[in-house]
C-alpha cells in the first residue's frame, strides 16, 4: 500500500471535474495492488466464481461438458491474471525495494516453486497453481467481503482439494520408483509437509461433523505452538498419518502409507538408541508403542491385499493376541498396560531378529525393557577366556582305573 494511502487525506473542494478525472486514472494506473493488475484480476474472479457456481448447480448431463469446458477456460484465465500481477507488480516493488514484507515473502515462494519446473514439472504446475490461489485469497481476505469471501472460499476449498490430492499421489506414485535413500526421505518429508499444509490452511475451513477426526484435529494443534524437539515432530507426524486415512485413502494409497509407518517406526527406534537423554529416550519409547498400536488398527487392521499369505496369518495371530489381553484390564490397568508393552515388544523383536545384526542395539533395549517389566531374566555371563593347563587328579585317575578293571 503507498504512503498517499496511509497519510491524513487532505481534501481540495475547489477541484474540478478534470482534476478528479486525472487522479483516478492515475491511480488506475499505477502498478500496486490497487492498480490494473488487482482490476482485471478481479474481473477474472468474478467470472470465474461465476462459471464454478453453474458448473456445481448444473444437473443436465448434457450441458455439463459445455459448463465444465467454459469454467476450466476461465480458471485459466484467472490465474493467468494472478501470475502477471506477481510479475508486473510485486517483483517491480521488490526491485525499487518500495515492497511490503508480505510481498517479498510472496516473491521469494514465487521462485522456489519456479524452480521446480527444472526438476519436476507435474509438481511445478500443481505448485504453481496452489501458490496463485493462496495468493489471491489473502487479498480477497482482506477486502473483509464477507460475501465475497464466502463465495470464493467455496471455490477455493474446492480446487486446493484437488491439488492436494494431486500432490499426494504425485508423491506416492514417485515413492514407488526406483529411489536412492536420500531421494525417498525427501518423499517422504514431502508428504507430510503436505499434509501438514493441507491440516493447518484448508481443514480448518471446512465444517467437521467426524468426532474421531475432531478429536485427531485437536491432537494435531497443540504441536503447532511452541518449540518442538525430535520426539514431538515425530509424535505430529504420527497423528498426520492418521487423519490422512480418513482424508486421503485414495490419494495416498495403503501401500504408501504402510511405507510411512514404517519409515517412522525405523525413525522413533534410531532416536531410542541414539540419544542420551533418559527422559527423551523414555518418552521415543512410548511414542513407538502408540504408533504401533495405530499402525496395527489403522492400517493393518483394514488391509485387504497381503504380498505374503505368511504375513497376514501372522497378523492374525496377533490380533488375536491383542483380543486376549483386553481381559487384563479386570486386573487393573497396570497389569494391561506392562502386558501391552511385553506383545508390541516381542511382536516387533520377532521382525526384526530376520535382519542379523542390523538392529543389535535396539534389540538389546528390548531385552533389558523385558528384563525391567518381568518378562525375562538376566543371566550373569561366568564364562572366562584364557588359557588353561590340564592338570590330571592321581586319585580321580586312580578312581577310574579301579573302576574299568571291576
Amino acid at each position: 500500500m503507498e504512503a498517499r494511502e496511509k497519510s491524513l487525506r487532505i481534501y481540495d473542494t475547489k477541484r474540478t471535474f478534470f482534476s478528479k478525472l486525472s487522479s483516478t486514472f492515475e491511480k488506475l494506473l499505477t502498478p500496486t495492488k490497487t492498480g490494473i493488475n488487482n482490476l482485471l484480476i478481479s474481473i477474472k474472479r468474478t467470472s470465474v466464481l461465476k462459471s464454478f457456481s453453474q458448473s456445481i448447480e448444473c444437473k443436465d448431463e448434457s450441458k455439463k461438458e459445455t459448463i465444465d469446458k467454459k469454467f476450466e477456460e476461465a480458471y485459466s484465465l484467472y490465474l493467468d491474471s494472478i501470475d502477471q500481477l506477481v510479475i508486473d507488480t510485486i517483483y517491480k516493488r521488490v526491485k525499487t525495494d518500495s515492497a511490503t514484507e508480505f510481498e517479498k515473502d510472496a516473491l521469494s515462494k514465487y521462485y522456489n516453486v519456479i524452480r521446480l519446473k527444472e526438476t519436476d514439472e507435474l509438481e511445478y504446475k500443481l505448485r504453481k497453481q496452489k501458490y496463485l490461489l493462496e495468493l489471491d485469497y489473502n487479498n480477497v481476505l482482506e477486502t473483509k467481503k464477507q460475501k465475497l469471501i464466502h463465495s470464493y472460499e467455496e471455490f477455493y476449498m474446492n480446487e486446493m482439494d484437488k491439488i492436494f490430492k494431486r500432490l499426494l499421489k504425485h508423491y506416492s506414485m514417485k515413492l514407488s520408483e526406483k529411489l536412492t535413500e536420500a531421494q525417498k526421505d525427501e518423499m517422504y518429508d514431502k508428504i507430510f509437509d503436505t499434509l501438514e499444509d493441507y491440516i493447518t490452511n484448508i481443514l480448518p475451513l471446512r465444517k467437521l461433523t467426524d468426532v474421531e477426526l475432531i478429536k485427531q484435529c485437536s491432537l494435531f494443534e497443540t504441536y503447532e505452538v511452541g518449540k518442538l524437539d525430535q520426539v514431538d515432530l515425530l509424535d505430529k507426524r504420527m497423528i498426520l498419518l492418521g487423519i490422512s486415512r480418513k482424508l486421503f485413502v485414495h490419494s495416498l494409497p495403503m501401500v504408501i502409507a504402510e511405507k510411512c509407518y514404517v519409515k517412522l517406526m525405523r525413525d522413533v527406534r534410531n532416536l531410542i538408541v541414539d540419544t542420551k537423554v533418559p527422559r527423551k529416550r523414555e518418552n521415543a519409547y512410548q511414542l513407538l508403542l502408540r504408533l504401533f498400536e495405530q499402525y496395527n488398527n489403522k492400517l493393518l487392521a483394514v488391509k485387504i491385499y497381503w504380498d505374503k499369505p505368511e504375513e497376514k496369518n501372522e497378523y492374525l495371530r496377533f490380533a488375536d493376541k491383542c483380543k486376549a489381553l483386553e481381559s487384563s484390564r479386570e486386573n487393573g490397568l497396570k497389569d494391561y498396560d506392562i502386558k501391552k508393552q511385553i506383545l508390541y515388544i516381542r511382536e516387533d523383536m520377532k521382525k526384526l531378529e530376520k535382519y542379523n545384526d542390523k538392529y543389535f542395539r535396539i534389540l538389546q533395549f528390548y531385552r533389558n525393557r523385558l528384563v525391567n517389566l518381568g518378562d525375562m531374566r538376566a543371566v550373569k555371563n561366568k564364562c572366562k577366556t584364557g588359557k588353561y593347563k590340564l592338570i590330571q587328579d592321581r586319585r580321580v585317575r586312580k578312581e577310574v582305573q579301579d573302576g574299568a578293571a571291576s
